[in-house]
């Protein structure tokens, strides 16, 4: 439901929150595994972002640092990429855009499959394009697994073996979880310690790294970021508010969501061009969906989408506990940020004012 990266992000999910029924079309489609890096991609550009958990105001600060300083919005956010999901991704709409240029935004269709592989490729000519022209890019969205691959980069392990995918995922079904988690954990007890049983994508991943290649997934993630290029200039800024404002943000923001007509926005998209194997991860779509046809009424679809958000706002938080040097700041109240909020942002960031 937010700009903030609604996804069910593999490196982001709370032990044993995933279903332990594989999902086959997710599983083979390979997305987020281990790519050749494309740790480039920054080419020197400091990566100034705002961050912090879904509905805590980083679009509305984002924008008013952006108007100050003449910087453009980079989402980086992994739904907000898909043309026509716009209500439950909380995209920023015609207005908004109008104030800031964005960019990342409405790049395909929602039948497509996008990982990060394809953010990383897109991004390079939006910040070579900014460079070229003197402008600043600000990032702004949830997305921690996407802002950690710009900070580090991506290890270089080995291609997805569909066959080989395809046979585990079959044992995964016949055999259970348990019995792959503990041949895992007679490899690679270490990838073994950090993934839940019921993680049936990340124990099959780390499975199939062993027998491809002889050798551990934890052995292969030593080298994230150790040959990177990345840009290493950095300025982060986090937004924070205590956990009953944060909750009562969010169940608003779904029920305002749901009566602007985010039923029949995903009616639409199912419709045309259909929901592909990552959009349909899109948080809230499917309840949403359950609205439309009735199986579901608005309030009782709030609050389950509200439940949800919640618990994907403090997956958020973990992720941005990886991050040592964010500068945090009090999120902007619902009126917007102040003054004093938005030149503490600026100077965080080290950016001036030309507007």
């Amino acid at each position: 439901m937010t700009n903030e990266t609604p996804t069910r992000d593999d490196d982001a999910l709370l032990p044993g929150a995933e279903d332990p029924r594989p999902d086959v079309d997710a599983l083979l489609s390979g997305a987020n595994d281990a790519v050749p890096s494309a740790d480039d991609a920054l080419r020197g550009v400091t990566l100034r972002a705002i961050l912090g958990p879904t509905a805590s105001g980083k679009s509305a600060l984002a924008l008013a640092v952006a108007e100050r300083s003449g910087a453009e919005i980079v989402s980086l956010d992994s739904m907000q990429v898909y043309r026509g999901m716009d209500i439950g991704t909380a995209k920023p709409d015609a207005t908004e855009r109008a104030r800031v240029r964005h960019h990342m935004i409405d790049l395909v269709e929602a039948d497509e499959r996008y990982d990060v592989q394809r953010f990383v490729r897109d991004l390079a000519p939006v910040l070579d394009d900014l460079r070229a022209r003197g402008v600043p890019a600000l990032f702004a969205g949830g997305t921690g697994f996407y802002l950690k691959v710009l900070v580090e980069g991506l290890f270089a392990g080995p291609d997805v073996d569909p066959l080989l995918r395809m046979s585990l995922m079959q044992r995964a079904r016949d055999e259970g979880n348990a019995v792959l988690h503990a041949e895992l954990a007679a490899v690679d007890a270490a990838s073994a310690a950090k993934i839940h049983a019921n993680d049936t994508k990340r124990v099959v991943r780390g499975l199939e790294v062993f027998l491809q290649t002889g050798r551990a997934l934890s052995a292969w993630q030593t080298q994230w970021g150790r040959a990177s290029r990345v840009s290493k200039v950095r300025r982060l800024v986090g937004l924070t508010l205590e956990s009953d404002e944060l909750d009562r943000r969010i169940l608003q923001r779904t029920q305002e969501m749901l009566a602007r007509g985010w039923a029949g926005e995903a009616a639409r998209v199912r419709e045309h061009p259909g929901f592909g194997s990552t959009a349909i991860q899109a948080l809230g779509y499917a309840t949403a969906l359950e609205v439309h046809e009735g199986h579901v009424g608005v309030e009782d679809a709030a609050r389950a989408i509200a439940l949800e958000t919640r618990q994907f706002a403090r997956r958020q938080r973990t992720w941005w506990r990886k991050f040592e040097d964010i500068v945090w700041l009090t999120a902007p109240g619902l009126d917007g940020p102040t003054e004093e909020l938005v030149e503490g942002a600026m100077r965080a960031l080290d950016l001036v004012a030309v507007r």
